[in-house]
């Protein structure tokens, strides 16, 4: 199988999460979680002052860009490009180019792999994050955002709770 690499795509101002949610949606649809592997938008904190108040808030770092980590074929290439709401990948001409190991580092993308001890089915704490000192079963695992879905009771409901890697223990 060829390697994952991250591609950029070009979308229509303000349709950047519309575009990500609609590619996650055909990636569900037609089964290709192990083709295209995650879709960002990348995101930074930005301090503003209104009315004389700081605040902290979260602004695109590339208006008009998504982030898509995938195995550029053409099934994949298709799917993407045929997306409502992109224009195209950024490239010469109709040939994606993928981001360089440079070009990723300050956009905060880890490109290692963290492995772990624990699969599907076990039970996990969780040891850092919003999530610290909980404790759930391991529902499902993406190796490629590296996290792990679990059930936390949130209001008295089961909710699934994506968790990073590198937030959990195994419990013994």
């Amino acid at each position: 199988m060829a390697e994952a690499n991250w591609y950029v795509v070009h979308t229509y101002s303000g349709y950047e999460n519309k575009v990500k949610a609609n590619i996650e949606k055909t990636i569900e649809n037609r089964h290709l979680e192990e083709e295209i592997l995650e879709v960002r938008v990348p995101l930074q904190d930005v301090v503003e002052v209104k009315n004389g108040a700081r605040k902290t808030v979260q602004k695109k770092m590339f208006p008009g860009y998504v982030l898509i980590n995938m195995v550029m074929n053409d099934d994949t290439w298709y799917v993407v490009r045929n997306t409502r709401g992109v224009t195209g990948f950024v490239g010469p001409g109709s040939k994606p180019v993928p981001l360089t190991e440079m070009e990723m580092r300050p956009l905060g993308i880890k490109t290692e792999n963290i492995s772990v001890d624990f699969k599907e089915g076990d039970t996990i704490a969780v040891v850092a994050g919003v999530w610290k000192d909980t404790v759930g079963v391991v529902q499902r695992m993406d190796f490629g955002k590296q996290t792990a879905t679990i059930n936390v009771e949130l209001f008295g409901r089961e909710t699934p709770v994506e968790i990073s890697f590198a937030e959990i223990r195994k419990m013994v």
